[in-house]
């Protein structure tokens, strides 16, 4: 039986509720604590309040996924949907409005999403291709990328401390990004910084000024200049695609970048507290670890909002036409429904739904999953010992609406100085570009623009 205080209609809306303050002290350190308090309060859909706006938050596994298969058409993306936006009763400086009102695929509905997805998938579709000759090339830079930073964390000698989350799982998707927008490394460098600085600094305002116009311009000269990456092969796919639409597309790689940085963190985390996972992982069991760790601590614990088209049930309320609810993944894997399911075997770990579902399916699954095996295999491989330095209830994590992220990931470690690279095999008759490095110190260490540049990213945070 429902109290007073959790029955709304949809006549009433979310304005006449009282709201859960979602972004808590108890939030921040175990998100799943509030989860179960919310599930036991209102069942799989709770008013909530996010910095001062009412929102649905839904966090039913059977809920999430039907709102993110949005089969009849009954959900948008468009912020222009949000009936509180359009009454003007949003404040103009709330600081998720930005996003919200993005003009890139990711908040678009319809023809308009179609056309541009389309452009990612084909864009990313050489990247992606197993055995493919930019897939292994992007691999092989992967590589080099992991050890230029592990060189950098231990030039201090080969036992130390480290912060693991600024200094290699964040750093090492913002490197990759710049192998697949094909940019230089002096180009590449401002990039990079801004990247960096809109994700998570003081500066966020100017360096989304900066970027943008480093993308436009990017834009403009893939455009008259092709080449083998991402913006040439998205103009390719959609030749209609202005340097403007390309730019805020590009956009989006901050999102993805901060979200692999996360996932890659958070799989770090797990395996050196977790002696008997190292075991399994040492011996090849990486991508089913990322696949769990994507389940059991997911880094996109929630979605960017979607609003209804009209009035729909929702658990146990009715949710009114231009309402906005936000979609928790998090709190859809610890739904005590999935969760037996799981244990019942009816259904696999990889019906999780940290990559998305539906129209918004994250279209670089493959890659992302692809640089957390890298990058954590590549750590295991180069460290013989990696020990958290902080107890586990003492690690610092991001205050994020939508990223469960550490702040910092301090270790011990020790270097195994018998590692041996063995490179990935060369697609025969396939290029290869030459490596953003050179070595002046007879092959020990690779010395350049990237190592300095490194040091000088990592001496930022």
């Amino acid at each position: 039986m429902i109290s007073d205080r959790r029955s709304a209609s949809a006549l009433e809306g979310l304005i006449s509720l009282p709201l859960e303050p979602l972004l808590t002290a108890d939030y921040e350190a175990d998100p799943a604590l509030v989860h179960e308090r919310l599930r036991a309060m209102y069942g799989p859909v709770a008013p909530v309040e996010l910095l001062g706006v009412p929102v649905w938050f839904v966090c039913g596994y059977d809920e999430v996924l039907h709102v993110m298969q949005n089969v009849r058409d009954v959900w948008s993306k468009r912020v222009d949907n949000w009936r509180a936006y359009t009454e003007g009763r949003v404040p103009a400086d709330w600081p998720l409005l930005a996003l919200l009102g993005a003009d890139n695929s990711g908040f678009h509905d319809g023809d308009r999403h179609r056309g541009l997805r389309g452009a990612w998938n084909e864009g990313l579709r050489p990247f992606q291709e197993p055995g493919g000759e930019q897939a292994q090339r992007l691999e092989r830079a992967m590589l080099r990328h992991c050890d230029d930073l592990i060189g950098v964390m231990a030039e201090g000698g080969p036992t130390g401390r480290t912060d693991l989350a600024a200094q290699y799982g964040r750093p090492f998707p913002l490197l990759v990004a710049n192998h697949l927008l094909g940019v230089t490394l002096e180009r590449g460098e401002d990039m990079v910084m801004d990247q960096w600085r809109l994700l998570d600094g003081p500066d966020s305002a100017g360096a989304y000024q900066r970027l943008f116009a480093t993308l436009l311009e990017l834009a403009t000269v893939k455009r008259q200049r092709r080449g083998d990456d991402l913006p040439s092969y998205m103009i390719e796919a959609k030749p209609d695609l202005t340097d403007e639409e390309l730019a805020r597309e590009l956009f989006m790689l901050s999102g993805f970048l901060d979200f692999t940085g996360s996932l890659i963190c958070n799989v770090i985390l797990e395996v050196i507290t977790n002696p008997r996972l190292r075991e399994t992982v040492s011996i090849g069991a990486i991508e089913e670890t990322v696949n769990r760790v994507a389940l059991g601590n997911p880094a996109l614990a929630n979605l960017t909002f979607r609003y209804a088209r009209t009035d729909v049930q929702l658990g146990r309320f009715t949710i009114a036409a231009g309402d906005p609810v936000m979609l928790s993944i998090a709190g859809a894997h610890a739904d005590p429904r999935f969760a037996s399911a799981l244990r019942d075997t009816v259904r696999s770990t990889r019906a999780h739904l940290a990559w998305g579902a539906g129209p918004h399916r994250c279209p670089s699954q493959r890659l992302a999953g692809q640089m957390a095996t890298i990058a954590v295999r590549r750590l295991l491989d180069r460290f013989s010992t990696l020990q958290p330095a902080v107890p586990h209830d003492e690690l610092a994590w991001r205050a994020s609406p939508f990223i469960r992220a550490l702040r910092s990931l301090p270790v011990r470690y020790e270097l195994n100085t018998g590692f041996v690279p063995t490179p990935p095999p060369v697609v025969e008759g396939a290029g290869e570009p030459a490596p953003p490095v050179a070595e002046d110190d007879g092959g020990r260490h690779p010395r350049s623009g990237l190592r300095a540049f490194l040091r000088k990213l990592l001496r930022a945070q």
